[in-house]
């Protein structure tokens, strides 16, 4: 269990420029806004409901896209790329069949999102949940109408997709800080996180395609990447 005790809500609110250090806010595209709820103790639970962010929803853009896996290897022990959109949330904070994360040693992974047809987004919200270091979420977002002459579906690791038809987003790291720098390890890190990415305008743009490029939240060992529990991608009516 993470820390928190029986506390309600341990929870903080990023926006871009606000709560996040500089060099965050500079790689989130202009108006983007990153919101991150964490919660601890008792407040964790099955229905993933956060101070601010919003709980995830099976009716959603995301729930009907096609995933595919670009870098990286998903450990065996996860439930697989489907957790991320098939509506089904954990029950407990230690529950390796109903997350995605990526392989013992590895950096982490790059999947990416087909929503069939470019969609106007009004959110793209991801969720997660440990009880030690494996709970917070570090990763990149980007997104693409395909359209670009230069567009690749897939840019493997280490190619960089802004320079390959893709647009940067937004940049998420929940890992807890002390002093400004994150936590390295320990129970320290853990809870149920969510993260809510959105604009200022009300929709993010009109895109296809999603890229998650995601890391290791702690490398003092090797089980560092994150159970991610699942992902909505909210469309703007």
């Amino acid at each position: 269990m993470g820390p928190g005790g029986a506390g309600r809500f341990a929870s903080q609110r990023f926006v871009q420029g606000a709560g996040q250090s500089q060099s965050q806010a500079q790689a989130n595209a202009e108006g983007i806004k990153v919101a991150v709820d964490r919660n601890t103790g008792d407040a964790a639970t099955y229905e993933f409901k956060f101070a601010h962010v919003p709980s995830p929803v099976a009716d959603n853009a995301g729930a009907r896209a096609q995933l595919l896996l670009i870098s990286g290897i998903v450990d065996p022990a996860s439930g697989g790329m489907e957790c991320l959109t098939d509506g089904r949330l954990p029950t407990e904070e230690d529950e390796p069949e109903s997350n995605l994360f990526f392989d013992v040693g590895t950096w982490g992974g790059r999947f990416r999102m087909d929503l069939g047809s470019a969609i106007e987004i009004a959110q793209v919200n991801s969720y997660s949940w440990h009880y030690g270091d494996r709970g917070p979420q570090v990763y990149v977002l980007y997104a693409s109408d395909g359209t670009d002459p230069n567009f690749n579906p897939a840019p493997a690791t280490p190619l960089d997709p802004a320079k390959v038809g893709w647009r940067r987003i937004a940049s998420v790291d929940t890992r807890p800080r002390i002093n400004g720098a994150p936590i390295k390890e320990g129970y320290e890190l853990g809870g149920q996180y969510g993260v809510s990415i959105s604009h200022a305008s009300g929709s993010i743009g009109k895109y296809r395609y999603l890229l998650f490029d995601c890391f290791e939240a702690e490398t003092e060992d090797d089980y560092g990447n994150t159970f991610y529990s699942e992902i909505n991608v909210i469309a703007k009516h």
